[in-house]
């Protein structure tokens, strides 16, 4: 995505130079560690004179918990410490919960963690007050560490611990469960409920699926928006474009995303300042964005951009960017965060950047992706192993099909950018890597003068439209299935749109917004 250099923000014209070659980032075996900051590592957990979990490390069998359709055992190997663990099983039809009510003081906070092992492996908490948290990891092939924090509501008395596994999926271990806080008035009960929670904690369906889905759960996140969505960036710069302020963003788009945050000298930190070539005050800004909402719009920040010098790469720049963006959330009024970082992306720690700041803003969050289509090409690719990794939390994926030269297809062809093929057999990528079709939006310049290269017309965005969602209007490559729930268009940007008379958001989006 272009980003206003000193240059543009003098009102200079930028383009993009066409998309360095660099080696894409294998996918990560290592864990996504969830929301919140992780306890320190305790030796044997079942010892810690705070923890409120009773039998914690599984040493007494199965005491004090219930596991949901006899998938639950205690075992003595391998364990995370003492002699004891839990195995759970999963079934085609059971995610192979086990679950404790504790006892917990009202308006307080509390930190939940617990080792495990095996793939796709949760752990979270029901019935706080507040916003439920939960974590999970796809793969760990040894023990690892998950955590999450939380706070009670005003009326909170208990709440259910709870870890669990993935439909069909093999069976995962469990050890040394804590949650350490304020200890509740009562004692925990000794009887685990009869009937606990057995949906999933992050989208959960109203009952288990009856086929048991192949990744993480697939039904992600809507954020009370169109199933299918028209994404448009506004640009905080003046590089030629017309210059708007929110309210003049066109109606069509579904979701605003505000270019860019900039960089602080906190790594992995952001910040966000109007720029005073716009004459757009602060408390304008504030209420545009609000009134876009009461119309049913999202507006987020953008993160990134071509000079985007964000970096994300360890646990702490992974915290601050948390908490740094949840802070503008509250200062604008932003929806949630699109992550359009141009010089590389860490998939491991942006995963924990992203779970961090969902557990701070709750189910609401609005989370957008903008890659480079390089970026997207495998599962090992740096963007698509990130996307993977927060499926679950995740809105949609923007790919830029545009300043891209030639590509591989999903079916091993080679494509040209700027035709319906490029975009819908690299959409196909996506989507054959794991990603909803839901999830994946087509991303397209508004004019030619908005990108160095690969500008197409709203018809042919259309026509990909169709083609992978009803199997019409396609080029020479079909894909072997429809996809009538594909995510959507976007485009940069509202201003560049704006500068064509809307041509490219009055073509696109009522044919998105009448897709089946």
């Amino acid at each position: 995505m272009e980003r206003a250099s000193h240059a543009n923000r003098a009102g200079r014209t930028h383009r993009r130079p066409t998309v360095r070659q660099r080696t894409v980032a294998a996918l990560s075996a290592a864990a996504v560690i969830g929301a919140g900051v992780a306890v320190a590592t305790v030796g044997d957990a079942s010892a810690a004179t705070t923890n409120l979990v009773a039998n914690p490390g599984f040493e007494s069998g199965l005491s004090n918990w219930t596991c949901t359709a006899g998938s639950g055992a205690a075992v003595s190997s391998p364990v995370h410490s003492g002699s004891g663990a839990l195995k759970a099983t999963p079934s085609s039809s059971d995610t192979g919960q086990c679950s404790q009510t504790v006892s917990v003081q009202p308006n307080s906070q509390y930190t939940l963690s617990a080792w495990v092992q095996g793939s796709y492996v949760y752990i979270g908490a029901t019935g706080t007050g507040g916003t439920d948290p939960s974590t999970w990891t796809p793969s760990a092939s040894s023990y690892q560490q998950l955590s999450v924090n939380f706070t009670t509501g005003a009326g909170t008395h208990s709440v259910t611990v709870y870890t669990h596994g993935w439909y069909a999926q093999p069976a995962y271990f469990a050890d040394d469960i804590t949650l350490t806080g304020p200890g509740g008035s009562t004692t925990p009960p000794t009887t685990p409920p009869t009937t606990p929670p057995t949906t999933p904690p992050t989208t959960p369906p109203t009952t288990p699926p009856t086929t048991p889905p192949t990744t993480p759960p697939t039904t992600p996140p809507s954020g009370g928006l169109p199933k299918h969505k028209v994404t448009g960036y506004w640009q905080n710069f003046n590089n030629g474009a017309t210059v708007q302020t929110i309210a003049q963003v066109q109606s069509q788009y579904d979701i605003i995303a505000v270019a860019f945050a900039d960089a602080t000298t906190t790594p992995g930190a952001v910040s966000f300042t109007l720029d005073p070539s716009l004459g757009y005050s602060v408390a304008q800004f504030k209420a545009d964005i609000a009134a876009k909402q009461a119309a049913g719009k999202k507006v987020i920040i953008s993160v990134g951009g071509q000079n985007g010098t964000i970096s994300i790469r360890d646990s702490a720049s992974a915290t601050n960017f948390a908490n740094s963006v949840y802070s503008l959330m509250q200062t604008y009024g932003f929806n949630g965060v699109d992550i359009d970082l141009e010089n590389g992306i860490d998939s491991t720690y942006m995963p924990q950047a992203l779970r961090a700041l969902s557990a701070k803003a709750g189910s609401g969050l609005i989370i957008t992706m903008a890659p480079q289509t390089i970026d997207m090409l495998s599962a090992g690719s740096d963007y698509l192993a990130t996307a993977l990794k927060v499926k679950d939390i995740l809105t949609i994926v923007n790919t830029q099909y545009y300043n891209s030269g030639s590509m591989n297809g999903c079916d091993g062809g080679v494509y040209s950018q700027g035709s319906v093929d490029f975009i819908t057999t690299l959409a196909c990528t996506a989507i054959q890597a794991g990603l909803s079709p839901s999830q994946v939006g087509i991303g397209t310049p508004a004019s030619t003068s908005a990108a160095g290269s690969g500008y197409v017309s709203p018809t042919v965005v259309n026509n990909a439209l169709d083609c992978l969602a009803k199997g019409t209007g396609c080029g020479t490559f079909h894909p072997s299935t429809t996809w009538p729930g594909i995510g959507g268009a976007m485009t940069w940007s509202t201003n560049w749109d704006a500068s064509a008379g809307n041509t490219w958001s009055n073509g696109v989006g009522p044919h998105v917004h009448a897709l089946p």
